[in-house]
């Protein structure tokens, strides 16, 4: 779990620099153009706390995925499998495999949550209204996508459903 949070820790400055480089093709901008120029821009305009916006639901939703994960694989490996089973090898990387995916569905709203407060307010059209509310922190983040409905929005591969009252690039017709 520690070796987890570390990980995370570091490697979220890097995260936060991709998705706002992601994020800036929302509005057809060129506000991050390459690693340094980025670390720059992040750096001038919002400081050290710049780089780990969002830093908190990410590490929230990493511990409680490891732990759901771990402990409901250890749960089916020991009581649910039967030792005697010649592939058991083979069936305990499953059973990690498929805790591992139930793990990541529960916890996606903490990743959504994360990567909102990423680009939130940060001076790019994706992260900012009429595209995104600004949110005060993570928790009114949450709070606000709960109640719109739109906490797992982004979740699932094939069965999406379009927020309610939501103004896209298309609805303003943008030119390109």
């Amino acid at each position: 779990m520690i070796a987890r949070s570390a990980a995370t820790l570091i490697t979220h400055p890097f995260h936060v620099i991709t998705l706002r480089t992601m994020v800036q093709f929302i509005g057809r901008e060129s506000k991050y153009c390459g690693l340094c120029d980025s670390i720059l821009t992040i750096y001038r305009e919002e400081g050290i706390v710049g780089f780990f916006a969002g830093l908190i639901p990410r590490l929230i939703g990493d511990v409680i995925s490891l732990w759901l994960c771990n402990s409901l694989a250890y749960l089916i490996n020991t009581y649910a499998l039967d030792s005697g089973v010649s592939t058991m090898n083979e069936m305990k990387s499953y059973s990690q495999a498929v805790t591992g995916f139930f793990a990541s569905m529960l916890t996606y709203p903490f990743v959504l949550v994360s990567n909102l407060m990423a680009v939130n307010n940060c001076g790019l059209a994706g992260g900012s209204p009429p595209y995104s509310p600004i949110y005060t922190s993570w928790i009114d983040c949450w709070c606000m996508l709960q109640k719109a409905g739109n906490i797992s929005r982004g979740n699932s591969l094939f069965f999406r459903k379009v927020p309610f009252g939501k103004t896209y690039c298309c609805d303003l017709r943008m030119l390109i």
